[in-house]
């Protein structure tokens, strides 16, 4: 969605479909994961590329200011359908939201505000941050490969903050 949004915001300008140039739109896609974890940290972000592409005037060049508010409101769609997998996921596992004890969020789009505010809205519970989001999926990965090719017969798995 956002990379529509930049593309549709350029089209504006330039009268140019960056989505029609693979390399303008690897560039786009870039810039776009790049903003979304950007503002993940801060209100707004700068998105800045150019020579873009180019037209019979010659180089273009995209230069965008995108803020939280305008993420969250094209993703609004996307955060919204998240709701339901979670309510039907406590539903399949017989519990309530407040037999939780801890949340914790792993992946690319947990560090997103807005979904956090849904979670956190859908339990009733503040998220652990212990753990780095990105690092945990890394980490199952390499346990279930070992798991998969019979390496890791005996896994024991602690928590590092407590003693023994």
């Amino acid at each position: 969605m956002l990379v529509e949004h930049l593309d549709e915001t350029f089209q504006k300008e330039e009268c140019t479909d960056l989505r029609q140039d693979p390399q303008a739109l690897h560039r786009l896609t870039e810039a776009a994961e790049k903003t979304k974890i950007e503002l993940s940290s801060s209100s707004q972000s700068e998105i800045n590329l150019p020579f873009i592409t180019a037209t019979d005037t010659g180089p273009k060049q995209l230069n965008i200011t995108v803020t939280r508010a305008k993420f969250e409101k094209l993703s609004s769609g996307l955060i919204e359908r998240c709701k339901q997998p979670v309510v039907q996921c406590l539903q399949d596992a017989g519990i309530q939201s407040s037999d939780i004890d801890a949340v914790v969020m792993v992946g690319g789009s947990s560090m997103i505000p807005s979904v956090q505010e849904l979670v956190r809205s859908l339990t009733g519970k503040d998220l652990n941050q212990t753990v780095n989001p990105s690092e945990v999926l890394a980490v199952e990965a390499a346990i279930q490969g070992g798991v998969v090719s019979g390496e890791v017969k005996d896994i024991l798995l602690r928590d590092p903050s407590s003693p023994g």
